[in-house]
């Protein structure tokens, strides 16, 4: 990620994309299956679909639970905004009218029968746990927006490395 001079205002976003050598609906299966996504995340610690909910759904909610050395222990609630499967997955956090961020999944079917997966997020525009960090130091909203924004590329790239695996076999589910 390059430096941009973001700052929170402007909403930020993140794209990191993996081929996968497996079907479109194994990649599926996958992404949507939030109960998997803590083992595969440092900072995400736990998932549960909230209102009887087992699968996801536009309009459907979930809880999560995440914690970072920085900014310590907390716990969204997350919306379904789009759902339309083998295709996009994704989700408002906190409120889905003004989110503090949005995470998508995109798969992209090849001609080959596997799949190109994006995993993208855009921070904002309501307010977050980084925007109390910028309230105690504005005068470094920028390199605090920079800092999560790369973090947020390389965790994702992991989370893509690691569901790479156990689509393709070579990794535990």
């Amino acid at each position: 990620m390059e430096w941009t001079g973001a700052r929170y205002a402007d909403t930020p976003t993140v794209a990191v994309r993996r081929g996968i050598e497996a079907s479109p609906e194994r990649v599926w299966e996958l992404v949507t299956d939030i109960a998997l996504m803590p083992r595969l995340s440092d900072e995400l610690q736990s998932v549960q679909w909230l209102g009887g909910t087992t699968a996801p759904a536009v309009g459907a909610r979930f809880v999560g639970r995440s914690r970072h050395d920085a900014f310590g222990e907390w716990e969204t609630t997350s919306y379904v905004v789009e759902c339309t499967a083998p295709r996009v997955f994704a989700w408002a956090v906190s409120d889905p009218e003004r989110p503090s961020a949005v995470w998508r999944f995109t798969l992209e079917a090849r001609d080959d029968g596997t799949t190109d997966l994006t995993q993208w997020m855009r921070l904002g525009p309501g307010r977050s746990g980084l925007s109390f960090a910028i309230d105690r130091m504005p005068e470094k909203e920028q390199k605090i927006v920079f800092v999560r924004m790369r973090e947020f590329e390389r965790n994702i790239g992991a989370t893509l490395d690691a569901l790479k695996a156990i689509a393709e076999g070579a990794g535990e589910r």
